[in-house]
């Protein structure tokens, strides 16, 4: 292995460990500052919100986002078919398999 590639691989264990590292330092400041008290009102309902909506930022970026583009492609009907498939309640795995078969069609076919 070269030393430019070892140099980069060291550099992104390093990367990936400094984050580990920042993500359980985040998550122990709230028990620590709660002290085991509930969470107050105000912001319970904005907790339960955070998650969905990161949830569909990076959806919305994966399925659309291009080198600082907006990217309409094979990505967006399988993303289509996902929504279809939830909302006829579907389980997650037909799901996935319904989105991987849309994308995979689309991008056939073009």
């Amino acid at each position: 292995m070269s030393h430019r590639l070892e140099a980069i691989l060291n550099e992104v264990w390093i990367v990936v460990a400094v984050v580990g590292a920042a993500t359980v330092a985040l998550k122990s400041v709230g028990p620590v500052l709660l002290g085991g008290k509930p969470l107050p009102e105000h912001l319970t309902g904005v907790v339960a919100l955070l998650a969905p909506a990161l949830l569909a930022a990076l959806v919305v970026t994966q399925a659309v986002g291009g080198d600082e583009e907006i990217v309409l492609d094979a990505r967006l009907a399988g993303l289509g078919a996902a929504v279809v498939a939830l909302l006829l309640r579907a389980p997650l795995l037909v799901v996935v398999a319904a989105a991987a078969a849309a994308t995979a069609l689309v991008r056939l076919l073009t």
